[in-house]
């Protein structure tokens, strides 16, 4: 059994579950199986095969599910490449390579150029954007532009939220829904209650099988941040419980001037689709 899930039972419903989801996959869609130094990526692609790339990294204790709602939209302008992060709960290897190492950007060049995509932009959610930055500060010259919500790794992680979020998982199913909403925000607000309904089922079925990750991700320093020559586009949430979105702000602007930084007001760490704001960015 990999580590990375709490049984073999539960690694085996959360694959199920996914391959369930994958079939009412909204477009038109191929499935790739990448080998790569860290074990097999699995990824998704869409969308006319003649159009600029566009690539995507999912939030941490999710795969390319999180995008379901939003590929419709994407696919109409972009060949969508989207990835599961290995050690998540997708398709991909349950490989977790050392946060503070060079791996995770050999992981990416290796998917990449499997896929025979050079130069790209990258659209990605928290931990995906911790290895966004990650991978745009160890390689700049393969990033064309970064579009980023409530990226990790610039300010700091915020811990008083646990306490209270433990506590809530002590009173049941109840509790729990409570926590998950406490930590993604009140964004939340903005799907619809069917949505909604479907987004706290599967980070409490995810919860229930999956181990995530532990201890804080790398914080990039200003060396680091100043390497971000691309453009950078941030969405990041006033009231994230999880992220000091201010200090990311202020650091971005700081060191990377160039970088636009919106905090959302009435939004935490689930930061609502912005379509028109990023798709301008996107094809500026």
């Amino acid at each position: 059994m990999s580590e990375i899930y709490r049984s073999e039972t539960g690694a085996q419903l959360l694959r199920e579950h996914y391959v369930r989801a994958l079939a009412h996959w909204p477009v038109n869609h191929e499935q790739h199986r990448v080998p790569t130094p860290e074990g097999e990526t699995f990824v998704l692609s869409c969308g006319p095969a003649g159009a600029d790339p566009l690539v995507l990294l999912h939030g941490s204790g999710a795969n390319s599910t999180q995008w379901m709602s939003r590929i419709a939209e994407l696919a109409t302008r972009f060949r969508v490449y989207a990835i599961d992060i290995i050690g998540e709960p997708g398709l991909s290897a349950p490989a977790r390579p050392p946060l503070d190492s060079d791996r995770y950007a050999g992981w990416l060049d290796a998917v990449l150029g499997a896929l025979g995509l050079g130069r790209v932009p990258i659209m990605a959610v928290s931990l995906g954007g911790w290895l966004a930055l990650d991978y745009a500060t160890r390689r700049p010259d393969r990033v064309e532009r970064l579009a980023l919500s409530c990226p990790s790794g610039v300010g700091r992680q915020r811990k008083g939220f646990l306490v209270k979020a433990l506590l809530l998982n002590l009173l049941g199913r109840w509790g729990q829904l409570r926590s998950v909403r406490l930590i993604l925000g009140p964004g939340l607000a903005s799907l619809a209650p069917a949505e909604t309904a479907m987004v706290l089922d599967q980070v409490l079925l995810v919860a229930r099988n999956y181990r995530y990750r532990s201890g804080d991700l790398p914080v990039f320093d200003d060396a680091a941040l100043r390497r971000l020559t691309m453009p950078v586009h941030v969405l990041a949430g006033e009231l994230d419980v999880m992220l000091d979105s201010r200090e990311t702000k202020r650091r971005l602007e700081a060191v990377a001037p160039h970088a636009t930084v919106h905090l959302l007001p009435g939004v935490g760490h689930f930061v609502p689709p912005q379509p028109a704001v990023e798709h301008a960015f996107l094809t500026s």
